[in-house]
């Protein structure tokens, strides 16, 4: 759900608890450090199937109102990838307010890291928007209780391979859904958004034989990309007008929206931007109704968490690529009760981690 949504429903006039109610969270703790600068809220979403991994993220956010809607969507999500991932994991997120580029320091982060401490494993931080693997070891100063750190100090390193490759075979999994057959040869996928995880995806859809569009805000970097892989570069306005098999959103959230579907020439959405869809109902109906195949985004694009997660386990990087393998037969499940029920493939995946989340709710209450 976009941020706008989740602000609808967060108001500044409400009581917490009752927006706690309403978004069906366990708990929000706000962190403030005046020594430091520190303003942050840590957001626990569910912790069910395991303690709350989720980002950290520092973003120069307008109002404390839009803090508290990110935070309470964004663990919201982490609940829903983890559980269908099959992982042991809940879900939780957190935000510092402030401008990373002039407000970090490493007594803010390591502050950070104290509040982190004190709920006892109860949440797990990681990288996201305007934190890296660096900020990640300030925090580890403090608490064990991080994930997403640098190879060299026996962290899992860049995620970015893990989550193209959840990527790539949710992306199968819909070619075999759409054409019986999951191979890519000959099909054409345009890629919004060449980061890190778009360029290693695109680099997986070429060894494929995959015509490949890239676009992206940077310029210098799609003419880069394109150069490096043989991708063509086309710019971000004539995005609808290509006639591709894929559109693949690797960028911002919310562009599936009313317009662009109507102008979408593709036969499948998968992509590893998180919140796709501008409304997930009403857009997801849309797509059902138009028989566009979309892969709901935090059923692939969860490479990340298990990457997170194969850290935490101790997991070798074989065993944290055969979890992020079983994306395709995820993405296969949801496709399947779509299918079997008439409904969006969002609702459908909110179904299995809704009904995986309850079964082993019983099984803990009964102990």
């Amino acid at each position: 759900m976009p941020l706008k949504q989740y602000m609808s429903i967060v108001k500044p006039t409400d009581s917490i608890f009752s927006q706690l109610e309403d978004c069906g969270h366990k708990k929000v703790v706000y962190c403030s450090d005046p020594d430091t600068g520190l303003k942050a809220i840590i957001a626990i979403h569910n912790t069910i199937l395991g303690p709350a991994l989720g980002g950290v993220r520092m973003w120069t956010y307008k109002t404390e109102h839009e803090a508290l809607a990110d935070v309470l969507r964004l663990s919201r999500s982490m609940t829903y990838k983890a559980a269908i991932s099959g992982l042991n994991l809940g879900g939780g997120s957190a935000v510092i307010i402030g401008d990373s580029r002039k407000d970090k320091t490493e007594a803010l982060l390591r502050k950070f890291g104290r509040f982190v401490k004190n709920l006892n494993g109860e949440f797990i931080a990681g990288e996201d928007v305007g934190t890296n693997p660096r900020d990640m070891e300030y925090i580890k100063m403090e608490t064990d209780h991080v994930a997403g750190l640098p190879e060299s100090i026996g962290g899992s390193g860049d995620p970015a391979p893990i989550a193209a490759m959840g990527v790539f075979m949710g992306i199968k999994a819909s070619v075999k859904e759409v054409f019986g057959t999951d191979s890519l040869t000959g099909k054409s996928v345009i890629v919004q958004g060449i980061g890190h995880v778009g360029e290693n995806l695109v680099k997986l859809l070429r060894d494929e034989n995959v015509k490949v569009y890239i676009s992206d805000i940077n310029e210098e970097r799609t003419r880069q990309v394109s150069k490096k892989y043989g991708a063509e570069a086309i710019s971000n306005n004539s995005i609808f007008d290509i006639d591709a098999d894929i559109y693949s959103p690797c960028a911002l959230g919310g562009t599936i929206n009313t317009e662009t579907i109507n102008k979408l020439n593709c036969s499948i959405i998968a992509g590893s931007a998180n919140n796709q869809l501008a409304d997930e109902e009403e857009h997801g109906q849309l797509l059902l109704d138009k028989g566009i195949i979309f892969a709901p985004d935090y059923v692939i694009n969860a490479g990340g968490v298990i990457n997170c997660y194969s850290e935490l386990m101790g997991f070798s990087k074989k065993r944290s690529l055969q979890l992020t393998e079983n994306i395709y037969e995820a993405t296969r499940n949801v496709l399947k009760l779509s299918k079997a029920e008439s409904i969006s493939t969002i609702l459908a995946a909110n179904k299995i981690v809704e009904k995986r989340i309850a079964d082993i709710n019983k099984v803990k209450s009964s102990y």
